[in-house]
């Protein structure tokens, strides 16, 4: 049920935001925007915030709807708005704006959604800390040792 709840208030600020954008600014018919946003909340669902979120977390998360946001608005957004409008601005302004709405989707979600035992932070499979051990001995100089015994 919390992942009908978290998709669903994605697909509400998906809208919102490029009916804003899209719609208020560029005159895009509120049925094109209602379409982009189901394909871009649905496939920024599962790669986003399912698969990217829950391995290497928010930042990262965000550029990556951003991307996605860009390029689904530019190439959906070629083949069903009508109108002529400057695509690439608008796809660059909206995913701007979507990006900057995802940080607090992204939050909700790991506060709300991933709060099961099966989602946990030890999904993140990539750590950033390299793995250094340090090796003792009881000597700090081998060649004097071997000095020594000659």
């Amino acid at each position: 049920m919390q992942h009908l709840k978290a998709l669903l208030t994605k697909f509400i600020v998906w809208t919102i935001a490029l009916w804003f954008i899209l719609g208020v600014f560029f005159n895009v018919d509120f049925g094109d925007i209602v379409t982009i946003s189901i394909i871009l909340t649905l496939v920024s669902y599962a790669v986003g915030d399912l698969w990217i979120l829950r391995r290497f977390g928010n930042a990262t998360a965000t550029v990556a709807d951003f991307v996605l946001a860009y390029i689904g608005i530019w190439l959906i957004g070629g083949a069903i708005i009508e109108e002529n409008i400057s695509l690439g601005w608008a796809s660059f302004i909206s995913a701007v704006v979507l990006a900057v709405a995802e940080i607090f989707i992204h939050r909700y979600m790991v506060n709300n959604v991933f709060t099961d035992e099966d989602y946990t932070y030890a999904d993140r499979k990539i750590s950033n800390k390299p793995a250094y051990q340090t090796e003792f001995a009881e000597e700090q100089d081998i060649r004097a040792k071997n000095r020594n015994e000659e």
